[in-house]
């Protein structure tokens, strides 16, 4: 297993790299204290220099990216801009691949070439009762006819109020729990969806969240995504990848955040002599750098086994759980390298502490990541037991085998 980027990863790194801090960064801070900020020229920028298509294959307009130059594109703009990165992660993942990977051909010819130029994908899972336990929620999806009849109210939808295409998933069959969700591609501008409330976050500032009401909201069966009970296969496989990209958001985060205690413990002065030559201090930026090289190589092995199509359920959920808690943890101890000055506006590890909190919780809480890597750790354990289990079983019953 290689960790070195090729030059081609290289170079987009670099490229991204100065983009994002030369042009964005610049305006996060102005992004953040501005309510209801929206990026749009940012967006714009990078939808123009085809961002927007990196999990978007080339035959349908977009870059076709690989894992590995997903990730390094998405840490380099949350360097600069948590909220843009979102946006941008989003988009690219629970808002195009689902498309990509269950779409019809019509679906792809109609929507990805859009959605690599520029228009806006959401993804739009959760309701006010129904967050983390998937299976409990409520909308439902009536067939009628050749099409169905949408209605029930969602929550926590990112990129929603801009958004041109929303994946939604409601309940087909009430009955089935689980194994009755499907999903559905719905465009903006469908009478009886109403983009609702504008949520007044933490962190993020600059990035939407709203919610949605559905209301008789007809769809023609072709908008389907996948075969009906499909939608919790869909939802579940397109947070696996969309959980590499909140790892790559975290990691940028806790880059950005260390490199500004670095840079103010070099210039501050306690007790006669720098902050930087103080032995506590020095033992927080080591264990800082510690937590971000170790959240990074998970992430890029994570982004390595889907390149590889290899299961990397786990791993994504692993790098999520360490990147994540490891900006919670970055972000904080760069306030206390700041002192006094890290609680104020001014300085920009304010900012990156308020971004960093939600990491733990969208795109799965690190308490359901826990449930995913034990769950995974569990099967392979279940696995390795069958053949002992089958060899005994043959031994007590000869010629009956343990199915």
């Amino acid at each position: 297993m290689d960790f070195r980027l090729t030059d081609d990863q290289r170079e987009l790194q670099e490229v991204t790299r100065r983009l994002a801090r030369t042009e964005f960064l610049p305006q996060a801070a102005g992004w953040d204290r501005e309510d209801d900020a929206y990026p749009a020229e940012a967006v714009a920028k990078l939808a123009e220099l085809g961002y927007l298509g990196m999990s978007v294959p080339e035959a349908y307009g977009g870059l076709g990216y690989d894992a590995v130059s997903y990730v390094v594109v998405i840490e380099e703009l949350a360097y600069a801009s948590a909220a843009l990165a979102i946006l941008v992660a989003v988009h690219n993942t629970v808002g195009a691949w689902p498309i990509v990977k269950f779409g019809s051909e019509t679906q792809k010819q109609a929507l990805l070439p859009r959605l690599a130029a520029g228009e806006i994908g959401c993804f739009s899972l959760s309701e006010p009762n129904a967050g983390s336990d998937v299976a409990s929620l409520t909308a439902t999806a009536r067939k009628d006819g050749d099409h169905y009849v949408l209605n029930g109210s969602k929550n926590w939808v990112t990129n929603g109020a801009h958004a041109s295409i929303f994946n939604v998933f409601a309940k087909t069959d009430t009955a089935a729990g689980a194994h009755g969700i499907s999903g559905f591609v719905v465009e903006a501008g469908t009478p009886g969806l109403e983009i609702g409330k504008h949520e007044d976050k933490m962190g993020l500032r600059s990035s939407d969240t709203v919610s949605l009401s559905l209301s008789d909201l007809r769809v023609p069966v072709s908008a389907r995504l996948g075969e009906e009970g499909m939608g919790m296969k869909i939802a579940l496989a397109a947070l696996d990848a969309g959980r590499i990209g909140v790892a790559a958001q975290a990691v940028g985060v806790a880059q950005a955040a260390l490199d500004q205690a670095v840079a103010y413990a070099r210039v501050r002065h306690a007790f006669g002599k720098l902050l930087s030559d103080h032995g506590p201090v020095q033992t927080m930026l080591a264990e800082m750098e510690r937590r971000i090289v170790s959240a990074r190589l998970l992430m890029y092995r994570a982004a390595w086994l889907r390149d590889q199509c290899r299961p990397y359920t786990e791993a994504a959920a692993l790098a999520k759980l360490y990147a994540t808690e490891s900006a919670t943890y970055v972000t904080h101890r760069a306030i206390q390298v700041h002192g006094g000055y890290g609680y104020v506006k001014e300085y920009p590890v304010e900012r990156l502490y308020r971004d960093a909190r939600v990491f733990e919780i969208y795109e799965g809480t690190s308490e359901i990541q826990r449930l995913v890597i034990a769950r995974e750790m569990l099967k392979r354990a279940e696995a390795a037991d069958a053949p002992a289990r089958e060899t005994v079983a043959s031994a007590d019953n000869p010629g009956k085998r343990l199915v």
